[in-house]
């Protein structure tokens, strides 16, 4: 699965398998933007999502938008 982060300065885009989890992703999302992994929130709506699971088990899939927060 692809990511595009719209993020400042410049967009990141990352590549994730399907069985990845949330805290792959902001692991991933850290080393691009300098960032600890454990001050990055991934939210949709009101949803805050948990490192321990799977993007397959939240149903994210290519395509979504997701919200990203420093803590």
């Amino acid at each position: 699965m692809k990511f595009h982060c719209s993020s400042e300065p410049s967009p990141l885009l990352l590549n994730l398998k399907k069985d990845a989890g949330i805290g792959d992703l902001k692991k991933l999302i850290a080393a691009q933007t300098g960032t600890r992994y454990d001050k990055i929130v991934l939210k949709k709506w009101y949803t805050v999502f948990k490192d321990h699971i799977k993007l397959s088990d939240y149903e994210i899939h290519d395509g979504m938008n997701l919200e990203l927060y420093y803590q």
